[in-house]
């Protein structure tokens, strides 16, 4: 007798049935029937490699794990060799302003050149700076309305970065909204006196 032969329907047939496999078993498509059942040519469901799959996860893990910090250390552009100081403070939470010899960068994005400023000899409202300045202020401001803006910002400059460079960058971020600057030094040994 053919399987997909529909004779007399018993009505009371289906309510109790032996336990197995029946998903996809009842549809009356001949193909179907033989790819559930085994019969055909590649498996439906395609077979995961473990290992290679437990491979990539535990080198993703060491990836991630090796890139980023919990500590809240703060990356120090290897082009910008800081000034040292005996009596410092943590790190605060501010946008980041690093001034090494030929760019100025806000927390890793480009915001202007010093060769402008130096080319020019005296101090200047930096415009680009000033603008990324403003919107980070108005961002902060925006996700916190009922706190006052504190007008923090780290200043990261080389020490071989001219003094005019650093009062222009100074005086565009007092401009920008960020009265309150600190300063990235490195950390020297306390001296006992």
């Amino acid at each position: 007798m053919d399987k997909f032969h529909r004779g007399h329907h018993n009505p009371h047939a289906h309510v109790i049935h032996k336990p197995g496999r029946r998903l996809m078993h009842k549809v009356p498509l001949r193909y179907v029937w033989n790819k559930v059942a085994g019969h055909g040519g590649r498996s439906p469901s395609a077979g995961l490699n473990l290992v290679s799959f437990i491979d990539f996860l535990v080198v993703t893990v060491i990836f991630l794990l090796m890139s980023f910090s919990a500590s809240g250390e703060v990356a120090v552009d290897k082009n910008v060799k800081l000034a040292q100081a005996e009596n410092v403070e943590a790190i605060i939470d501010a946008p980041m302003i690093a001034v090494n010899g030929n760019q100025i960068l806000v927390d890793g994005s480009l915001a202007g050149s010093t060769r402008s400023v130096e080319e020019l000899g005296r101090m200047q409202k930096i415009d680009e700076l000033f603008t990324i300045l403003k919107n980070k202020r108005e961002l902060w401001k925006q996700v916190q309305p009922n706190k006052p803006f504190p007008g923090v910002c780290i200043l990261q400059v080389d020490q071989n970065v001219s003094a005019i460079v650093v009062k222009s960058v100074f005086q565009t971020a007092a401009f920008a909204g960020y009265p309150n600057i600190s300063f990235m030094v490195g950390q020297l040994a306390k001296s006992s006196q």
